[in-house]
């Protein structure tokens, strides 16, 4: 940037002095010298270009119409043709620099060294050396720099680099340490359970430097068109050139020559393609700062045209923290019948065995156990203490020809029988999340035509979570593979070029994620399985920073198609009137270097996110 300063400095003093001097002779020596100090490098680019085939550029558009002007006699012209293109330019870089600036600075969360705990001394080390199973100590101010486990220590973590949420979050012994968070106060000791290349901090940096490359629409759009739109006008510039003064009386080559040049100034595309794929980073990095990663252009573009948004309930809409609420037992006691439940479930990590297992609050002796099996959107069996224990829903029950008490209660019920007995049930509720209400209320005040819920849970108890939080459709009692169906028949009830959004856990959801047009993991900080399912992590537990992000979507394609049709109208407008000789070259630069200038401009706001909630 400094040496093209230098070079537009010394270009304009030779370009102002060549306009005061009056011999013709040194006056044209300081314009082409002024030109090469300019334009040189322009010139070398399409020159390079044509040879590799790449000729219809702006490199070529430039270099065409300004060497045209020193032709016919205009050589100041050509010279303040480039002299303006190149500050334009200039300008454009500068911008796209800084952009990419704020970018990078929401994304600093890359560690420096790793504390490495080796007997009493702690050795720096690039994060990149450090292995699982290594002691690392992180010191208050200081960033974690791998993903572990604390085993001493307690403090507070800022966390916001990562989730965008400035409160930060206390951690003790035996909690997961997140790399990227900053240690605001206390030492931590802590033992690393995953290598730097896979740990949180680096899939996110990897996440946000590869979104560009996967281009919206709109991009792709822009794309196609400069490829067609440049021959295309190069073209009609030769026509320009020379029809006219061979089939209007009076006319001559040099006036329409001068209009043709014109004409390929103006032509020039880089407003339209520098501004749109800025105005689609912003919203990538706007996004970022809200704790909302989007892995692509394409899907922040897609987002804004969702039609249907498809709730998981449980982890989603629901906090996932089940608490036993009744135990209600037949022919045993009621600390029995939860001791029988509890073992049975103990091998299983779903929800529901962990309150269980809670609930029961007592050592769990293995040796009891036997022939467990998880059968699949039913429940479990196990033979516990000589006992043989059925635990899970209604279809477990009808499954195994257990006579059993329907109950119709909010929440989980969960049926036991032992020795093929109907033993009683236990209600187990889930509770909703805070924000989850005005989620759903916000989206569908952006726009969503239809909010839908899945759950593999009761339909009373799913239907009261719907009722409460407006949903318009629930489905109920569903098992792992009945959700990609509906799903696919929620697909064909959209319009052609409505989108759907699935909202999961992204842990056992990842055939949904990959099957809605839009997947949206969330709530799942660290989770390898949502960031490699999803097409936009959610970093919080919060279902409403799903509405933040579609306002985002909704204003960054604002911002991109207004770039598009600001900058096609007034080029339009510029081409009529140079092709009719009312525009100078004067004026078709300043236009071209203006409408980018604008057009880069508007692209900022797609930055500013403050007040998007």
């Amino acid at each position: 940037m400094k040496k093209l300063i230098y070079r537009l400095g010394v270009s304009a003093a030779l370009f102002v002095s060549a306009l005061l001097i009056e011999n013709e002779s040194v006056k044209l020596i300081l314009f082409i010298v002024s030109y090469i100090f300019a334009g040189g490098d322009v010139v070398k680019r399409a020159v390079r270009n044509i040879s590799r085939g790449n000729v219809f550029d702006e490199n070529f558009l430039m270099a065409i119409a300004s060497i045209g002007a020193f032709l016919i006699g205009e050589a100041p012209e050509g010279v303040g043709v480039m002299l303006f293109y190149q500050v334009g330019e200039a300008f454009q870089s500068y911008a796209v620099g800084q952009s990419r600036k704020s970018i990078a600075s929401l994304m600093d969360i890359r560690p420096d060294y790793a504390n490495v705990k080796i007997g009493d001394e702690l050795i720096k080390k690039d994060p990149d050396e450090v292995k699982p199973g290594d002691i690392i100590v992180v010191k208050a101010g200081e960033k974690v720099p791998l993903d572990g486990k604390v085993t001493e220590g307690t403090s507070m973590l800022d966390t916001s680099a990562l989730t965008g949420e400035s409160v930060p979050r206390k951690i003790t012994v035996g909690d997961e340490l997140l790399s990227g968070c900053i240690n605001v106060n206390g030492v931590i000791t802590a033992e690393v359970t995953k290598e730097f290349e896979e740990s949180t901090v680096s899939k996110i940096l990897d996440l946000v430097e590869n979104a560009s490359s996967k281009k919206s629409k709109s991009e792709q759009f822009i794309t196609r068109f400069a490829r067609y739109y440049t021959p295309v006008v190069v073209i009609i510039a030769a026509i320009l050139a020379v029809l006219p003064p061979l089939v209007i009386k009076g006319a001559t080559f040099s006036d329409w020559i001068y209009r043709a040049l014109a004409f390929l100034v103006v032509s020039c595309p880089c407003a339209l393609v520098i501004s749109v794929p800025l105005s689609f980073f912003g919203g990538i990095g706007g996004a970022s700062k809200k704790g909302i990663l989007v892995k692509g252009s394409n899907y922040l573009e897609a987002l804004s045209k969702t039609e249907i948004a498809v709730f998981d309930k449980t982890g989603t809409l629901t906090k996932g923290v089940f608490n036993v609420q009744e135990v209600h037992s037949i022919g045993m006691s009621e600390q029995e019948l939860l001791e029988l439940t509890a073992y049975a479930e103990s091998y299983s990590n779903h929800p529901i065995s962990l309150s269980l297992k809670r609930a029961y609050d007592n050592d769990i002796d293995n040796d009891k156990i036997s022939d467990v099996e998880e059968i699949s959107g039913h429940g479990v069996f196990a033979v516990v203490g000589g006992k043989k224990v059925l635990a899970g829903n209604d279809k477990l029950m009808d499954r195994n020809n257990i006579s059993y008490s329907k109950v119709e209660q909010d929440g989980t019920v969960v049926y036991v029988a032992v020795d093929n007995v109907y033993a009683g049930y236990i209600l187990i509720s889930d509770e909703i999340k805070e924000d989850a209400a005005d989620a759903i209320s916000r989206l569908k005040q952006a726009g969503i035509r239809q909010v839908v819920m899945l759950t593999g849970d009761t339909k009373t108890a799913g239907e009261s979570v719907a009722r409460k939080l407006g949903v318009d459709r629930v489905y109920t009692e569903l098992l792992p593979g009945d959700k990609v169906k509906i799903v696919e028949e929620l697909i064909g009830e959209k319009s052609a070029t409505g989108k759907l959004a699935f909202a999961g856990d992204g842990i056992n959801d990842a055939p949904v994620l990959a099957r809605a047009d839009i997947g949206i993991a969330m709530g799942v900080l660290g989770s390898d399985a949502a960031i490699e399912a999803a097409d936009i992590v959610i970093m919080t537990d919060e279902p409403s920073k799903i509405a933040t992000a579609m306002n985002i979507s909704q204003k960054t394609s604002k911002i991109a198609n207004e770039n598009i049709v600001f900058a096609i109208a007034v080029k339009v407008f510029i081409l009529i009137l140079s092709a009719t000789g009312l525009a100078t070259m004067w004026a078709a630069v300043f236009a071209d270097v203006g409408v980018a200038i604008i057009a880069i401009l508007n692209s900022f706001r797609a930055l500013n996110v403050k007040n998007i909630k």
